[in-house]
């Protein structure tokens, strides 16, 4: 059952967890005042915590778990420097009148050439709201241009003021484009050419089918809806998640699913892959036409992956811990189990990565030979550099995120994808509302769609833990994350390493991915990859236009920075995968046939066909 149609159930007092007593009425009241006892100051303080938690969650409800505080702290500070800056002051007052008569200059050359005219300012490259041609005849190019001089003056503005912190400029500079993207005028129907086109065309159709489209949308938000609506539903089993394999080992965390080989002859050593459970496993497992899995099964390859449960509220006590033991340690045993001495090439996506890396270095720091290799894809060790994505992630966003976990016991990946969205608002919000609801056009769902809207949730102490030790503290980085108790060093992983990075990554900034080569000794082979953080990565050999570059940096080498670096990779064109398979299976035996059961290994459990039970749940 959801968290969310569940009766919040009181957690187990922790010292993390403040517990809501009720004050008894004072039978002596009316007497002389006593000296109050420790247990009262320590009633009086859990009582006032867990009121000022219930505020901080219901807050946080209100406004998508976004902390008004760290708002107000980051604009307060901006708003303090700039009035104490009078040369910048100064500097925007002539930068205002100077782009007044840019727009003027423009507005003339308009009327003298026939409403057709040199634009004085383009839209950034990765800007595609004002692409259409209708934008350039006026009066909708001088509309068109005087926002994007607005928006430049804005961004000049809530940048480059002395004195205020490098986290509070991001989030103000985020916040005000932000601002500025709800109300661009391609987001109304009065001053956006093509939906004015559009309804004259049709008589209003689109609006009315718009309309529909998103009281369709309400109500599907309202039920819970895990998958987008409209006719393309892509169903788990029929559409996605189709290679053949075997559930062979489910815990309370974890199904392993073993996949079925695809060649007459395998490679001896399997590959363990362990995918981010902020959604579901099957990304890599997507329709038959771009699945990783089923690309390398072809490639000869045995592959097990870890199948994340989706936890409830009976679940908030998981740990970072229990994600590193009961996922991949426990599949590791597993396979050791069934595929008795043989090594394993561990790989991990984005969330999953970083697990994978500390479960690696886990296994160096106690001399477990059992890796043959480590990927990582996306997966960012160190979080100093992590993109726009820390602008969510501070004391007091996370304080407010706490809040709300312990009072559903899980944080509704709903609330995460909202904030990946808004790192790129233009594309995952407004340009779809207007195809929606103002052209009345939905958009054709694709496969990695609706992988995208099949969320899930996370347990509020691993959230917790993750957020603070790695985001805030960058722990892993530092040599201060702990694994079973002690300390982890990435220095410590000796088995090579093959990362992937993607240029347009907005949750895993390339760079931020390529700090790893900077934390360990070991040979690593690093491929920057075109693409975004998903599609990046669903790279299928068969989809044009792909593009990446990889350079090997051996454990004799110095570091690289990542300029250097780029202008040392080779560039290729096509997929990073057949890159990786061919680097894999350089470190992996020839192939054979397929291995007969070793009657004194431990037989694999048969639990079902994949993809397993865990990844259906709602």
């Amino acid at each position: 059952m959801p968290a969310s149609s569940a009766l919040p159930i009181p957690a187990a007092p922790s010292a993390q967890t403040p517990t809501l007593r009720l004050v008894r009425a004072n039978p002596e009241a009316g007497r002389p005042e006593k000296s109050s006892s420790p247990g009262d100051h320590h009633d009086l303080s859990a009582t006032s915590e867990a009121i000022d938690e219930a505020v901080h969650a219901a807050v946080a409800r209100a406004t998508g778990g976004l902390s008004p505080a760290a708002l107000a702290d980051a604009w307060g500070d901006w708003a303090v420097h700039l009035a104490f800056s009078p040369g910048k002051q100064a500097e925007l007052v002539a930068k205002a009148a100077r782009k007044s008569e840019k727009l003027a200059g423009f507005l003339m050359r308009s009327l003298l050439q026939g409403g057709r005219a040199e634009p004085c300012i383009r839209p950034l490259p990765q800007d595609h709201r004002f692409d259409d041609p209708a934008w350039q005849v006026w009066p909708f190019s001088l509309i068109a241009q005087s926002f994007l001089l607005t928006q430049q003056w804005w961004h000049n503005a809530t940048t480059g003021v002395r004195g205020v912190s490098h986290a509070h400029e991001a989030m103000v500079a985020f916040t005000a484009r932000q601002m500025l993207d709800a109300v661009a005028p391609s987001n109304t129907p009065l001053t956006n050419p093509v939906v004015l086109a559009e309804t004259l065309c049709t008589g209003g159709e689109n609006l009315s089918q718009g309309s529909l489209n998103l009281i369709e949308d309400a109500l599907g938000l309202l039920a819970g809806e895990p998958m987008p609506a409209g006719p393309e539903g892509f169903k788990v089993g029929r559409d996605v998640a189709v290679t053949p394999g075997r559930v062979i080992h489910r815990n309370r965390l974890i199904e392993l699913i073993r996949y079925d080989p695809a060649t007459e002859a395998v490679r001896p050593e399997p590959i363990l892959v362990v995918p981010a459970w902020i959604n579901k496993y099957y990304i890599l497992d997507l329709s038959p036409q771009n699945s990783l899995v089923r690309y390398l099964v072809g490639q000869g390859f045995t592959v097990f992956m870890i199948s994340w449960r989706n936890p409830g509220f009976d679940d908030h006590d998981l740990s970072f811990d229990d994600y590193c033991q009961l996922g991949v340690m426990e599949a590791l045993d597993t396979i050791g189990g069934v595929l008795t001495g043989r090594r394993v090439h561990l790989a991990g996506y984005c969330l999953g990565g970083t697990l994978a890396a500390i479960a690696a270095a886990a296994m160096a720091r106690d001399g477990d030979g059992r890796l043959s290799s480590l990927t990582l894809f996306a997966g960012q060790v160190d979080f100093t550099e992590a993109g726009e994505l820390t602008l969510f992630v501070n004391e007091s966003q996370v304080t407010f995120l706490e809040s709300l976990m312990r009072s559903t016991g899980t944080l509704d990946a709903r609330q995460m994808a909202g904030a990946f969205r808004l790192l790129r608002s233009n594309d995952l919000i407004w340009s779809r509302m207007v195809n929606s609801y103002l052209l009345g056009r939905r958009e054709e769902t694709t496969a990695l769609a609706a992988w995208n809207a099949d969320a899930t949730r996370m347990p509020a102490r691993m959230q917790s833990e993750y957020l603070r030790r790695l985001f805030l503290n960058n722990d892993l980085a530092e040599g201060r994350f702990r694994v079973g108790g002690q300390p982890v060093a990435l220095g410590d992983i000796r088995v090579p390493v093959f990362a992937v990075g993607t240029e347009r990554d907005h949750i895993a900034p390339w760079r931020s991915v390529f700090k790893l080569t900077l934390l360990t000794e070991a040979e690593v082979t690093f491929v920057l990859a075109s693409g975004g953080h998903n599609a990046g990565i669903v790279a299928a050999p068969e989809e044009p236009g792909r593009r990446y570059r990889v350079h090997t940096r051996t454990a004799r080498d110095h570091y690289l920075d990542p300029d250097v670096w780029t202008g040392l990779a080779r560039a290729a064109d096509g997929s990073w995968w057949p890159e990786w398979t061919a680097w894999l299976a350089a470190r992996s035996g020839e192939p054979t046939a397929p291995p007969l059961p070793d009657p004194t290994a431990l037989m694999p459990a048969d639990l079902g066909p994949a993809p397993g039970t865990y990844v259906l749940e709602a």
